[in-house]
């Protein structure tokens, strides 16, 4: 399957994840990565440099209108819940919490789902609410991947112990081998190109 983006959920826990995350990601991954870190509301992003720092892909924060384009990862701003259009590019909202939360991962993972259907990959990592569950199941009914942190293996094991409960997914995995499966399905996209 060719497989056009990835939607990844994360709360407590998921600056270190994502450290291990990006430090793992090879130079050329090509597959877009879209993120909602559950974050304060009046979060800098310098925590985004400390992440670039260590990896070997562009990570910024989206922007409105932005288009979603090959080779970034992508990270919700604080305090906007981060949408999909149609047309692959981002609207940011600053709608009422869901989940607590805002960003919400149910909400970029359910717009994610209508936007790329079954060519979306959704990851929920470590974290400490429910939020991202009936989101990956959503990307499910729409025929797409479903991974989930091995929650023994997460920093915080709520989130993914949630979601596993919630959906079927196709993968429960520890971190280092969430990144490996990532790595191997992006390089048998590019041999399909």
């Amino acid at each position: 399957m060719h497989y056009e983006a990835i939607v990844i959920g994360v709360s407590s826990g998921g600056l270190n994840a994502m450290k291990i995350l990006f430090s793992l990601l090879p130079e050329g991954f090509s597959t877009p990565i879209i993120i909602v870190q559950h974050i304060g509301t009046r979060s800098e992003n310098i925590w985004i440099k400390l992440l670039n720092d260590k990896s070997n892909v562009e990570i910024k924060e989206a922007d409105e209108k932005e288009i979603i384009e090959k080779g970034k990862v992508y990270i919700a701003p604080p305090n906007y819940h981060l949408l999909i259009e149609k047309n692959k590019t981002f609207s940011l909202t600053v709608d009422e919490r869901v989940n607590f939360a805002r960003p919400s991962i149910d909400v970029l993972f359910e717009t994610a789902a209508e936007a790329y259907q079954e060519k979306l990959i959704g990851v929920v990592l470590t974290g400490s609410n429910n939020d991202g569950s009936q989101g990956l199941k959503r990307i499910k009914e729409y025929g797409g991947l479903a991974i989930i942190q091995d929650h023994e293996t997460a920093e915080s094991p709520y989130m993914p112990a949630i979601a596993i409960e919630t959906i079927q997914p196709d993968y429960i995995l520890p971190l280092e081998d969430i990144v490996k499966l990532l790595i191997m399905i992006d390089k048998n996209k590019d041999k399909s190109e």
